[in-house]
């Protein structure tokens, strides 16, 4: 073939990349165009293989993926590219530099706006790891990133700028740019000029809709690129662009974009152009002919996005191009577009158009504007008809900038044409005038702030003509000002003088009045600043004014306290032009004397508001005068000496008491704010604060309504304040004001009057007079304001006498109000020792319950955000605050006594909690650290009061502790139940302990001072209160809401112990567990148990083992309790320290603690932890305690009457059984014969007693004494129960004989009929009640009760008249005696009846077997009751478990609570069914006929399924102890055997849902054909449920058993054998006989056994088909039909068979020899055609063809 010429590329890639390496630049083409001019600026797009070889792969393999067309893989890629330019090295980089401008150019453009963005971040990091090296590859970049920079993608621009000012300083830009500048202009024009949407991008895969928006944004990008360039271009480098962008302005093209669709082209475009005027000006002037008509014909464009570029492009060409109107015609193209935009106010745009429009007209040529005054005129009433636009007026800057642009062409064209009177009168009578009478028409349009561009504009005319040198100009600008003032006075006095004056005018008129007499007023006042324009000639007056706005910025700030303006001050009046100030005073008299007369004729409220604001602006005595016109001065009768001279100096006055004071007293005048004012004003012309007193003073006499308004209109301002002060501190006001309190308080309490208006405006006028300050002082006097708080805290505390409903209506929450003004506005140093009292009170209202303050809730919020405000006051103040304040003194005080001596249920607590909670969170403010610390000091009590406290607590707490062996007593000291008036109120202990811990959480929060370990203390309270709930057997309901409230409010101990010193905390729980015991042990236990205490911490306080020796209770107690943790060594210490002492025991001291009965105790505690392995001890520990029967065995309490004795001997006896039950548990060594005589006979010896003494059962220790004689022979029980023939070769030879023979029937013969007799006395008692103790152990040990014993069981007899029964009377009485217990609400009752029973069982089917016959074929359906015992039993717990269950749908899983009622009912309902069904599995198959037919009529069965899909869980997965392997099949409550213990109750709340598993498993398996025909007939949505539950977790377990029971059966069939296949769930029958041979094979459905078993055929021999078919149905019916096993079915089908072959004809009816649910001969002959039917067939077919003839023969069937 040749050698290949390895010079030659194999490709094109390779082709181009040889050509850049000979050229220098690669050859490049631009998107899909065919242009055959160079264009070198853009890269040619190399294929992923091109890439040079000496690229890093890591890159290469990035580079390929940003080729990619997927956006995903590119931004990945580009992403992944940024982070490897981080990593790398600097030379690995470089190498990518080649590569990098023809990737960048092409993906700088991409669709996607974050592609973009990603790659200018990428672009950033490559230029921060290579810098400099990056200058080659510039000329090939820099167009496009210039373009990028202009992104319409704003994070993708910004990107971009921030990776070129990482390139290059600012400095070093231009330079930059000036490099590049020629291929930057080529990229740029050839995107504006060559592309097209179709060369961008290809048509063939990019959608148009895309390639549009591309081609869009990279022309938007190159126009704004372009203003950059040249914006960024240094001066010298422009010329030599001048050529190339000659060539593009050459281009029609480039002109056209002025007219683009697109908004974003235009807007650049214009931008480009304002660039061009600024930066080529020449140029711009040479193409004037494209420039004029493309920018000055857009003049209409209202794009919100073109708007700004546009206008700023139109004033750039009016400034450039000199000649621009030579190529438009201004008036028919230019000016009717302009006229067009601003009539519709900008439309939208005002804010961006007009502000151009003054700059606009004055580079107007005087050629274009001719004629001058058609003109302007047309062109201002364009401007002011834009004002009428909805849009505007709507928009309060659209407004503001019509009227701003306004006045500023109104000031341009009187400056320009002063002295033409045609001109100035159209501009003041035709423009400025109708405007301002515009303007006071619409309210809308008073918001622009015309009235303060009028006053600026009138201000500027005023100094120009006070300034101006030439006499011509100041005498036209005067003559200009009074024909203004003429013509507005006219418009004024239009507005005011009609008798129903226009509200709005007239609110106009004043506005207008007020800004013209307060000139200074700035226009900018808090708004940003805005471009103004400023005419040339006005330079000076101009700064002057401006520096008038900045001094005079504060006078329009009203609205901030005290600070408002002063309605008259000289420095004002002297501001005003002489020119103004007549003329203004003028309009004012003359508007002011129309108004007064249309008041006092017309009664006109509306003038009466004006004249109020004129008097505010303009308060002199001229215009009272004016005011009081001709009136003579009357004089004031009945008034002081110095009241008459006021009102005969003052016009002022006069006019107040002439009209005013009439004003103001009208009863039907509601809102007087007005007339207030206009007094105010008359006080103002007063000469002196004396005068101002007086005149109050006397007017004190007014409505409380004035009285108020006069008050609140001092605190508006400083000036208004002080006009009063001397009044407000006087007093007579004061005294009315008490006056006032008394009587709002006493009058609520008498009727309530609420609803009455003035009456909340009194409460409001007492609550601004306590809270409004002025330089920390009240507004009244001190004196007064303290009186009238008493007053109301006087009516406070009577609120609680007070019912719900009454304090509803009452003054409770108007006194909250104030209060809450008062302490809210309040300084520290001005709070008095009667609003602490005020205080105390609102939070005792606060932390007390409804139930004692009656008050409703509304209330209780405004009292507590009360309460909060004044003790957020409290710790504001400096100083020792708890000494000082009464109210932190006194409110712990009332605390302490709330939690010790009042009685408080769970919500009075949880109230109490929450108030101390609110009040401690403000206290943690405090600067004073101490605070708190001293606060919760006060509220502890000391050691005596909480010693009393322990002591009070009820004792029933004992019960548990002694009953497990935990703690021993050996006295009664403790009664059994609670109080029955305890029920609700909790024990002080725990409301103390709860609130301190409370407390104690939250000072913690922060760093406070505590003394006398107090935090150790409670928290060690607070346990004592916890441990005692906890030890309790049944707690009330309100100490678990109690608990549950704890636990909400994060009162645990975790909370507690996490803020102080463990050690000196356990130090003090040792030191009282030692001096006391009992609970304080306990909590050791409780600790270390948690995990909450490490045994390490513990060790220490236990190392001398001495220490706890001799004995007390306090010693022993801590033992017992810190004995499970202790480690062997230990523990063999502490029994060192016993057994000398158990040695040497005399009768004396053996019931001591110091004693045998406290060491025994320990040695017992020892010894239930397993931990004593020494047998050889244990061993003499027995021997002893057998010498001590020999020596004093009067202390064994063996058969005798526990009334008289002591109960140290009783406490004595009881650790010896322990003993005893210990040593059988875990001593391994084999006993002697004497050993197990003595425990034995001790044992039944103690059982007698117990069984004696029935009556003393109430006496705890008795009761103790009780439960451990049960426990030991429970414990003797299974001993001998688990025994094997392995195990006895160690025991003595006639042990078990003896066991058997004597023990155990003397056991159960004290045990059963005790059973009988304390069930039948305590019928109520739950299982945790102490009451109920040794019923665990007795029951337990009736379990292990033989069959045999059972049966010979002497009981009273117990027979029901008319019960059916086939049992003997023994087995009759013993199931009558038995099974009620089933329903008795304790849970070792019903289990250890169920398990004797159990037993009973298979026995009693065989009663009913022997008197089968009697149930014959005579009866239609023959059915036969299971006992009857039972199923009387069912019938009352199925109606039980109906108000249970009965409302809750099936499907819907219930738990049923542990232990509670309803888990009784339950658990005896289930035992019940269990019971039923294992005497069903007794019975043969003709009497499980019979049963089922009876639970078919019952629809017992049904029942029972509907409750089993209500208690079975969900997931019914066995709770397992150990992790499986993964390959076994998972555990669940249907492959594990369900244990029914008695004492274990660890798994207790799995109990319920286990058994109801377990039963269900039961029904499926021994009811197969009922469950089927319950599924088969329930509803849909049940139908469901039951087959998904059975499918998932039943079917598996039951195939398979079934399988195996067939695999591993031992059943023999003479003819037949059966196999099994357990992989495919099939059972396969081969049946022979003679020649004969039948195959069937029997499938179990994967829903087994609730779908339909099929038989399918295998081999047939000599059988007809027909024949054949009926036997598979025959097979498939008894399999379906029949409730039992496969096994069972076969058998029964083989039968029918058989019987065939014997010559037995099959019933014509069912076509069956043996009838497939009774399993009976065809018996019933016709006696016309002689063929027999079984008795049920027949029946059904009478009943069911109502008719009585023969199937066959159709004659009557006799």
């Amino acid at each position: 073939m040749g050698g290949k010429n390895e010079s030659i590329p194999s490709n094109s890639g390779r082709a181009a990349e040889l050509l850049a390496k000979e050229q220098g630049t690669v050859p490049g083409f631009i998107g899909f165009g065919t242009f055959h001019s160079d264009l070198g600026y853009v890269p040619a797009i190399q294929g992923a293989e091109e890439i040079d070889s000496l690229v890093d792969s890591d890159f290469r393999m990035v580079l390929r993926k940003l080729s990619k067309k997927d956006v995903t893989t590119k931004l990945k890629a580009m992403q992944e590219f940024g982070t490897m330019c981080t990593e790398r090295d600097t030379e690995i980089v470089k190498g990518v530099l080649p590569y990098w401008p023809r990737i960048f150019c092409k993906i700088s453009l991409d669709h996607d706006r974050r592609v973009r963005e990603a790659t200018q971040q990428a672009f950033e990091k490559l230029i921060l790891k290579v810098k400099k090296h990056l200058a080659p590859y510039l000329k090939s970049l820099m167009g496009y990133w210039l373009m990028a920079q202009c992104d319409t993608y704003t994070p993708a621009a910004s990107a971009a700028k921030d990776a070129f000012e990482a390139a290059f300083p600012p400095s070093k830009q231009p330079e930059a740019i000036a490099f590049c500048k020629d291929e930057i202009t080529s990229v740029l024009q050839d995107h504006l000029i060559k592309e097209t949407p179709d060369t961008l991008s290809d048509p063939q895969t990019v959608p148009e809709e895309e390639r549009d928006a591309k081609f869009y944004r990279v022309v938007t990008c190159s126009l704004l690129a372009l203003k950059k360039l040249l914006c960024l271009l240094p001066e010298n480098e422009l010329d030599s662009l001048e050529e190339k962008f000659k060539s593009l302005l050459s281009q029609n093209k480039f002109w056209k974009y002025g007219k683009h669709s697109i908004p974003q082209i235009r807007s650049a475009y214009f931008e480009l152009v304002s660039a061009l005027c600024q930066r080529i000006p020449q140029l711009m002037k040479d193409e004037a002919s494209k420039v004029s008509p493309s920018v000055l014909l857009s003049i209409d464009d209202s794009d919100p996005v073109v708007c700004p570029a546009l206008w700023e492009a139109v004033l750039y060409t009016l400034t450039t191009v000199e000649d621009c109107w030579l190529h438009v015609n201004a008036k028919k193209s230019v000016f009717p577009k302009l006229s067009a935009v601003v009539r519709e106010g900008g439309r939208g745009l005002a804010t961006v158009i007009y502000p151009y429009l003054l700059p606009f007209i004055s580079k107007l040529p005087q050629s274009i504007t001719d004629p001058k005054l058609d003109f302007f005129k047309n062109f201002l009433t364009s401007l002011v008809a834009g004002l009428s636009t909805e849009r505007t007026k709507t928009s309060f800057s659209e407004c503001s900038a019509v009227i701003s642009a306004f006045f500023e062409c109104l000031r341009f064209i009187m400056q320009q044409n002063l002295g033409e009177e045609a001109i100035e009168e159209m501009l003041v009578n035709d423009q400025l005038i109708p405007f301002i009478d515009a303007v006071l028409k619409d309210p809308k349009l008073q918001d622009g702030q015309l009235f303060n561009h009028l006053a600026e504009t009138l201000s500027s005319w005023e100094a120009r003509a006070d300034l101006e040198k030439d006499d011509k100009t100041a005498r036209n600008l005067e003559k200009v000002l009074l024909n203004f003032w003429e013509k507005l006075s006219e418009i004024c006095v239009e507005k005011i003088n009609e008798p129903e004056a226009d509200v709005k005018s007239v609110l106009g008129v004043s506005n207008l009045l007020q800004v013209l007499q307060k000139p200074k007023s700035s226009l900018k006042l808090n708004k940003k600043k805005v471009g103004k324009v400023r005419f040339a000639d006005e330079m000076p007056e101009n700064n002057k004014e401006n520096e008038k706005c900045v001094s005079s910025e504060g006078e329009n700030s009203e609205g901030s306290e005290l600070m408002a303006e002063p309605s008259v001050s000289p420095s004002c009046s002297n501001c005003i032009s002489p020119l103004r100030k007549k003329p203004l005073e003028d309009l004012v008299c003359k508007l002011a004397e129309m108004s007064i007369n249309y008041v006092n004729e017309q009664k006109s409220e509306q003038h009466l508001r004006f004249l109020s604001t004129l008097l505010n602006s303009f308060s002199s005595s001229q215009v009272f005068k004016v005011l009081l016109g001709d009136e003579k001065q009357s004089t004031v009768r009945g008034k002081p000496l110095e009241i008459a001279k006021l009102v005969q100096k003052n016009p002022a006055v006069q006019f107040l008491y002439q009209k005013v004071t009439g004003w103001l007293n009208e009863d039907q005048r509601k809102d007087a704010g007005f007339l207030v004012d206009i007094l105010y004003s008359a006080l103002c012309c007063c000469d002196s604060n004396v005068e101002r007193k007086a005149l109050l003073d006397d007017l004190i006499e007014l409505k409380w309504n004035s009285v108020l308004q006069i008050i609140e209109k001092a605190c508006s301002s400083s000036d208004s304040h002080a006009l009063v002060t001397p009044w407000l501190k006087g007093d007579i006001l004061g005294e009315k004001l008490v006056t006032l309190a008394e009587h709002l308080c006493n009058k609520d309490l008498e009727s309530t009057v609420s609803s009455e208006p003035y009456f909340s405006e009194r409460w409001t006028l007492l609550s601004l007079v306590l809270s409004q300050h002025v330089k920390n002082d009240y507004l009244i006097g001190e004196v007064y304001v303290e009186r009238i708080i008493v007053k109301l805290h006087e009516t406070l505390s009577k609120a609680k006498k007070l019912s719900e409903a009454e304090n509803n209506d009452s003054s409770v929450s108007f006194i909250c109000d104030v209060a809450y003004n008062y302490f809210s506005s309040a300084k520290g140093c001005l709070l008095m020792p009667s609003s602490e009292d005020l205080l105390l009170t609102l939070f005792q209202l606060c932390a007390e319950s409804k139930e004692k303050t009656h008050l409703p809730d509304f209330i209780i919020s405004k009292l507590k955000n009360t309460w909060l405000s004044g003790v957020n006051l409290l710790v504001h103040r400096t100083g020792d605050t708890f000494k000082q304040s009464t109210f932190l003194r006194l409110s712990a005080l009332w605390l302490k006594n709330q939690v010790q001596f009042s009685t408080l249920d769970v919500t009075s607590l949880q109230v109490l909690l929450s108030a101390v909670d609110d009040l401690l969170n403000v206290l943690l403010e405090s600067k004073d650290a101490n605070l708190l610390g001293a606060y919760i000091g006060s509220v502890m009590p000391d050691n005596s009061e909480w010693e009393k406290m322990r002591q009070s607590l009820p004792v029933q707490w004992l019960h548990r502790p002694l009953l497990e062996g935990r703690l021993s007593l050996n006295y009664e000291g403790f009664k059994t139940d609670f109080k029955e008036q305890d029920t609700k109120k909790l024990p002080s202990h725990l409301c103390t302990s709860a609130l301190l811990s409370k407390m104690i959480l939250v000072a913690l929060k922060k760093e406070t001072v505590l003394e006398n370990n107090e935090l150790e203390k409670i928290t060690a309270e607070l346990l004592y209160s916890l441990q005692w709930y906890e030890e309790l057997d049944n707690p009330p309901i309100f100490l678990t809401g109690f608990c549950e409230m704890l636990q909400k409010m994060n009162v645990t101990y975790d909370n507690l112990c996490g803020l102080g010193n463990t050690s000196g905390f356990l130090q003090l729980l040792f030191d009282r567990s030692r001096k006391n015991g009992t609970l304080w042990s306990l909590i050791i236990a409780k600790l270390i148990l948690s995990r909450s205490v490490s045994s390490d911490e513990v060790k220490q306080h236990y190392k001398r083992k001495e220490g706890f020796f001799p004995l007390t209770e306090g010693n022993m107690h801590t033992i017992q309790s810190v004995c499970p943790f202790l480690s062997k060594e230990d523990k063999k210490e502490f029994i060192a320290e016993c057994i000398p002492a158990l040695l040497a025991w005399t009768k004396e001291n053996v019931c001591h603690i110091n004693g045998g009965f406290g060491h025994l105790a320990i040695f017992n505690s020892c010894l239930q932890t397993k931990s004593i392995d020494d047998g050889e001890l244990l061993h003499d520990l027995l021997k002893i305690l057998i010498t001590w029967k020999k020596d004093h065995e009067d202390i064994f309490l063996f058969s005798c009457n526990l009334s008289e004795v002591s109960p140290e001997i009783l406490a004595v006896n009881i650790e010896i059984i322990r003993f005893l039950s210990l040593f059988l548990k875990y001593c391994s060594s084999p006993l002697a014969e004497s050993e197990w005589d003595f425990i034995m006979c001790s044992m039944l010896a103690w059982l007698e007693t117990t069984n004696e003494n029935q009556a003393l059962y109430s006496v705890p220790l008795v009761q103790l004494f009780a439960y451990v004689s049960c426990d030991l022979a429970c414990e003797l029980s299974a001993f001998f129960d688990s025994t094997t023939l392995g195990t006895t070769g160690s025991l003595p030879v006639n042990l078990i004989s003896e066991w058997k023979e004597f023990f155990s029937p003397g056991i159960h013969s004290l045990l059963l009929p005790l059973l009988v007799t304390s069930t039948g006395e305590n019928r109520d008692t739950s299982e945790t009640s102490f009451q109920n103790a040794m019923l665990k152990p007795m029951c337990e040990t009736l379990t292990y009760i033989p069959k045999d014993q059972l049966l010979s069981q002497k009981l009273p007899a117990r027979l029901i008249a008319g019960q059916k029964t086939n049992l003997p009377e023994y087995l009759q009485t013993l199931l009558n005696t038995l099974a009620p217990l089933l329903l008795y609400r304790a849970r070792p009752v019903q289990i250890a009846v169920y398990h004797m029973l159990y037993k009973l069982m298979p026995e009693f089917p065989q009663y009913d077997q022997d008197n089968l016959k009697s149930y014959g074929d005579e009866e239609e359906e023959p059915a036969l009751s299971p006992p009857a015992a039972l199923m009387s039993l069912l019938s009352i717990q199925e109606d039980l478990l109906e108000n249970v269950l009965g409302c809750i749908p099936v499907g819907q899983i219930v738990t049923i609570k542990p232990l509670s009622e309803d888990f009784c009912y339950v658990l005896g309902y289930l035992l019940t069914w269990k019971l039923i069904l294992t005497f069903f599995k007794a019975a043969s198959s003709q009497l499980r006929a019979l049963y089922s037919m009876y639970l078919r009529k019952t629809k017992s069965l049904n029942k029972l399924l509907y409750h089993l899909f209500r208690l079975m869980p969900e997931n019914p997965a066995f709770a397992e102890t150990t992790v499986e392997l993964s390959n076994k099949d998972p555990r669940t409550f249907f492959t594990e055997e369900l244990q029914l213990g008695i004492r274990d109750t660890s798994a207790l709340p799995y109990h319920i849902p286990h058994l109801a598993c377990s039963v269900y498993h039961m029904t499926l398996k021994d009811l197969p054909a009922m469950v089927r025909l319950w599924w088969n007939s329930s509803e849909k949505r049940v139908f469901n449920i039951v087959d998904r539950f059975t499918s998932k977790y039943v079917s598996s377990v039951l195939s398979f058993q079934e399988i195996s029971s067939v695999q591993t059966s031992t059943q023999l069939f003479n003819g037949m054998t059966v196999k099994a296949r357990a992989t495919t769930r099939e059972v396969m029958a081969t049946y022979s006989i003679e020649d004969i041979v039948i195959e069937l094979i029997i499938q179990l459905p994967s829903n087994y056994p609730l779908g339909s078993i099929t038989v399918e055929s295998g081999k047939r021999v000599g059988v007809a088909v027909q024949q054949w078919r009926n036997w598979m149905l025959q097979l498939s019916t008894y399999l379906t039909h029949q409730n039992g096993s496969i096994m069972e079915g076969l058998a029964l089908w083989k039968n029918n068979v058989d019987k065939r072959f014997e010559g037995v004809e099959d019933c014509m009816i069912c076509f069956s020899v043996i009838h497939g649910f009774n399993y009976s001969l065809p018996k019933k002959a016709c006696r016309t055609c002689k063929k027999k039917f079984h008795s049920a067939c027949l029946y059904k077919w009478f009943t069911s063809s109502n008719k009585s003839t023969c199937p066959l023969c159709r004659e009557t069937f006799f």
